[in-house]
């Protein structure tokens, strides 16, 4: 208790990184990006993070994830499209309530950038919809922060 001698515990709060948000026809997607110093080199302008990505099923229906779309930009406002079928090999299927985490990564030859992107999904009726991607920022130590 204060004032009385005893020592009071406190919490260390640690801010690994920044989470980004999105949610669209119930289904949320969180997004974690990690600038990775040991994969990335300066000298040669190689830059690298990893990002976790979390997918919950919030909603009432089975769905399938079955494609990606991504959008990453550089800081020199270069992009890349990426597209292709799942997310790191798998076709996840979420039943209400259910979720499903992967961790993958990305390269660019700028200290920083952003990603945004959409899956598409399909429910177990067959209905496709596609839902997003938050657009996360891609900071480096050794970049200035401005796209986010």
């Amino acid at each position: 208790m204060p004032g009385s001698g005893a020592l009071v515990p406190r919490r260390v709060l640690v801010i690994v990184g920044a989470m980004y948000r999105a949610v669209t026809r119930q289904i949320e997607v969180t997004v974690v990006p990690n600038f990775m110093p040991d994969r990335s080199s300066v000298e040669h302008s190689r830059y690298f993070w990893s990002y976790t990505i979390v997918i919950t099923n919030t909603g009432e229906e089975t769905v399938q994830l079955r494609t990606r779309h991504w959008i990453i930009t550089d800081a020199s406002g270069k992009q890349q499209e990426v597209r292709g079928e799942g997310v790191v090999g798998e076709q996840p299927t979420l039943g209400p309530g259910e979720r499903f985490e992967y961790t993958s990564g990305v390269p660019l030859s700028t200290a920083s950038g952003i990603m945004t992107g959409r899956y598409q999904m399909v429910t177990d009726t067959g209905e496709r919809f596609e839902i997003d991607v938050p657009t996360f920022s891609l900071d480096s130590p050794d970049g200035k922060r401005v796209l986010n």
